[in-house]
């Protein structure tokens, strides 16, 4: 949804807010607007440099850590295994809908919830030439949880055992019911992996090897390219094209930008500034090339320190609710590159309830007010926030200022915003301990279901209501949170097995979180693909993994 209405505040006002934060942005905007005009002839050529016919040229900032599976817990990882290995089950293109892949069905589920019997496909090799089948399920979801790796907690925290009960057969038990487990097999880390190339083992990864079923194999991989060939001996049906050479450019936007609108590369993905989006959409909107726009599922949100004067009085967390303007942050800061959110469930999922917006709207300055009042805050008594930032993030460093200039306006002096930023690293560390009042942050989510946007952040396993939580997901999101009825509820969502039941729950945890506010959820990302105009198929999933294989020219 967009808002291209501002609330409760006309541009003429909106340009007094901004006045002087707005000089330096333009300046910066400015620099980015010659460097860009630097590099914006078009060249004579009409169609994009390959080294091969129809292999596709991608370019990315993106670089992998490992590809190892079992201990890949970042996109640009995440995304080669997504295309060159298989998990049991996966996403319908471009939707959050599960279907399966190495499994031939939805899994069998006990009446307690905690056995999964899944059947398997027959005739799938693997691109060693292995076989496979239950044991080779089985031996892959073991390693991943047994070695250690970074998204090892995934699947470790819910599996009591994964066991081969037939040749093409799985059995797992869940230490307690989980709803949410299907979702859990499509991350793609979980997918099948060849006995004959990894050895289970506490730390036993081979981050420049990856060896699955998928529709492509790993031909190489350098520090600034990954190389894609298509697998001869792949069950279903073959990519429509030859292979894939992935350039990499590591952490530089600016080369990306230019190596695609110089036809250097096919396609961008991942990831361009704002300003670069801005213009290769209008090099779009002139058929210059193509952009595939997706909504994507990560949140943008701020953490209120519940633990911290004067985020402890609820009054203080409403009022903020309230004063947040989503519409003015899209357009003056994110350029319409966003979607304004309202709950911390994006507007992906078919759970997704606005409750924000219908107790506070945007940019609610009466209702702030009052609050503020109410809870004892005054012009010569205000409420002083301070809200952090890493440093590294220019966009929210804009957020922040932007949320300074607007109560300074509108709130005459009943509240502060204070920004304050430190390097990212810092940043993560500290937000745990309770050093910041509030803090402006991201969550890129780890399996695609409600629960991975309710759960990581309402959930404690230890605290009470004096306390907060001292330990547990909410401690870990720096709220510090705690609930014993919300506790209740996401063990009740993760236990149903009725999707009406758990939509249910969902809208009550949806309330609760817009009437006691330890988080503000802000906007969800829309996700951008730029193709050159002589190809087809690129598509944008929500889970942020790119298929490979749907693109030709």
């Amino acid at each position: 949804m967009r808002y291209d209405r501002i609330q409760n505040m006309s541009h003429n006002r909106l340009f007094r807010i901004l006045l002087q934060f707005s000089k330096y942005i333009s300046l910066f905007l400015l620099c980015i607007t010659l460097a860009i005009a630097c590099n914006s002839n078009q060249p004579q050529s009409t169609n994009p440099t390959t080294v091969d016919n129809n292999r596709i040229s991608i370019g990315t900032t993106l670089k992998p850590r490992t590809l190892d599976p079992a201990d890949s817990y970042e996109l640009s990882g995440l995304n080669i295994i997504y295309n060159v290995g298989e998990s049991l089950y996966t996403y319908k293109l471009g939707t959050t809908e599960i279907e399966p892949l190495l499994a031939t069905a939805m899994p069998t589920i006990s009446e307690d919830g905690k056995t999964y019997t899944i059947p398997l496909r027959q005739g799938v090799t693997f691109q060693d030439d292995a076989p496979f089948n239950a044991e080779a399920m089985a031996f892959s979801l073991n390693r991943f949880i047994s070695n250690g790796g970074k998204p090892a907690f995934l699947l470790s925290d819910v599996i009591d055992k994964v066991t081969a009960t037939g040749e093409y057969e799985l059995t797992i038990t869940l230490k307690q019911p989980f709803a949410a487990f299907p979702a859990l097999l499509a991350f793609p880390g979980a997918c099948a992996v060849s006995p004959q190339a990894y050895e289970i083992g506490s730390g036993k990864f081979n981050p420049n090897t990856l060896i699955g079923t998928g529709k492509y194999k790993l031909k190489e991989f350098s520090s600034d390219s990954i190389s894609l060939d298509i697998n001869e001996n792949y069950w279903g049906d073959q990519p429509s094209n030859e292979g894939i050479n992935l350039q990499i450019y590591a952490g530089n936007s600016a080369n990306l930008f230019n190596s695609f609108r110089t036809r250097e590369i096919d396609v961008a993905y991942q990831s361009l500034d704002p300003n670069q989006i801005t213009n290769l959409l209008a090099g779009a909107e002139k058929q210059q090339w193509q952009a595939i726009e997706g909504s994507g599922t990560v949140v943008n949100y701020l953490v209120l320190n519940l633990n911290q004067e004067p985020l402890n009085k609820p009054e203080v967390r409403q009022a903020i609710a309230a004063i947040i303007d989503r519409g003015l942050i899209n357009q003056r800061v994110l350029q319409g590159q966003a979607e304004p959110l309202y709950s911390l469930v994006p507007t992906t999922f078919d759970v997704y309830q606005p409750t924000l917006q219908t107790l506070y709207g945007d940019a609610n300055t009466t209702k702030a007010k009052e609050l503020l009042i109410q809870a004892g805050y005054s012009a010569s008594n205000p409420a002083i926030i301070e809200i952090w930032h890493p440093s590294g993030s220019i966009t929210r460093g804009i957020v922040a200022e932007t949320l300074k200039a607007l109560v300074e306006q509108e709130l005459d002096g009943l509240m502060q915003f204070v920004p304050s930023n430190v390097e990212s690293a810092s940043f993560f560390s500290n937000l745990s301990k309770g050093v910041y009042p509030a803090a402006l942050v991201d969550w890129y989510p780890d399996f695609l279901d409600a629960d991975n946007y309710i759960q990581p952040f309402l959930s404690c396993s230890q605290g009470s209501q004096a306390t907060g939580c001292q330990a547990g997901a909410a401690e870990s999101r720096g709220s510090f949170y705690y609930s014993d009825r919300v506790n209740q509820l996401i063990n009740q969502q993760r236990q149903a097995t009725d999707p009406e039941i758990r939509k249910e729950i969902f809208a009550q945890l949806q309330k609760t979180l817009a009437e006691d506010v330890p988080y503000i959820p802000l906007w969800q990302t829309k996700d951008y693909a730029f193709a050159q105009n002589n190809l087809n198929g690129v598509v944008i999933n929500p889970s942020q993994n790119f298929p490979f294989w749907t693109i030709n020219q």
